[in-house]
């Protein structure tokens, strides 16, 4: 039994499949196969029951994955500050999150933060969703995810930083433009650009019309807010996106318009880590310094 062997374990249980962690891990499946098979040859029990859609581990499968995710956690972290040490006030903090995401939540605390630690490497790993900001979390070689916080994750620890508000981004000569809010019942029958099915906010959004009553019309859709935004601009629809922090509320002279949607329930941002208590004290700064930046410049409800 090897540390690799616990890691690739912890990995598929997560995954839920094995040929997504070979994909990861730029292997064959059989590798992967192999990592298991030699867990269950020591410990004389099956860990994984195969399914249809992939696999899942057995009650036996799930107390190794509880200790060796615990422990794997434990052990990075102490190997961190190993480094740290090494490095005397240099080191790093690895981060994962969308595209967009730094320009928008952590432009000001990164420029804070090398201010205060010129030394420490900041490194950012961009994915496509929240679910793959957990799996690369819970790949063992990252420090924090932000992501849209949604249901509980196995083996992950989420921290709430700042609830958004909704908008709805419209051209300036929409007649929808000219309210100082709307309601969701007013976007009943508009087009629609369509936040990605697969998020957590486009989720959010599409469960709290359903919930309202409201239907709307689709036939564009988008991968991350900004593009909503721009689309939205350029007259291919509405877009109801959350209001995101220091950015500039649009001019008389511009072509798009931010109106707020007063009874959709905000959307909530923050932090997902492995385990709060294993941070380095850098990546638990650097964490602080972010959250403490985005409250300050989050844009209140109407």
């Amino acid at each position: 039994m090897t540390l690799d062997d616990l890691r690739v374990f912890v990995a598929v249980c997560r995954a839920g499949s094995l040929s997504a962690v070979a994909r990861e891990l730029a292997c064959t499946q059989s590798a992967v196969s192999q990592h298991v098979k030699r867990l269950e040859r020591e410990t004389g029990v099956s860990l994984l029951e195969r399914q249809s859609r992939g696999v899942v581990p057995t009650h036996a499968g799930r107390i190794l994955w509880d200790a060796a995710a615990d422990g794997i956690a434990g052990l990075d972290s102490a190997l961190r500050r190993l480094g740290d040490l090494v490095d005397g006030d240099g080191g790093s903090v690895r981060v994962t999150t969308g595209g967009t995401t730094v320009r928008h939540f952590m432009s000001e605390a990164v420029v804070a933060f090398r201010q205060r630690y010129p030394k420490v490497s900041l490194e950012f790993q961009t994915e496509t969703s929240g679910r793959r900001c957990f799996d690369a979390l819970a790949a063992g070689n990252l420090d924090l995810a932000w992501v849209t916080l949604g249901s509980p994750v196995r083996g992950i620890e989420q921290r709430p930083v700042v609830d958004l508000p909704w908008v709805l981004a419209v051209r300036a000569d929409d007649p929808l433009a000219r309210r100082a809010r709307v309601e969701a019942a007013d976007l009943a029958g508009i087009r629609l650009i369509r936040l990605p099915q697969s998020s957590v906010s486009g989720t959010r959004l599409d469960a709290a019309f359903t919930e309202l009553g409201v239907r709307t019309s689709s036939d564009t859709g988008v991968a991350d807010w900004d593009t909503a935004l721009l689309l939205a601009e350029l007259g291919l629809g509405h877009a109801v996106v959350p209001a995101l922090p220091g950015r500039r509320a649009p001019g008389d002279a511009d072509p798009l318009r931010l109106v707020p949607v007063t009874d959709l329930p905000p959307l909530t941002v923050g932090w997902a880590v492995r385990r709060w208590d294993a941070l380095s004290p850098l990546a638990r700064i650097f964490a602080d310094t972010v959250a403490d930046c985005v409250t300050t410049s989050a844009p209140r409800p109407a």
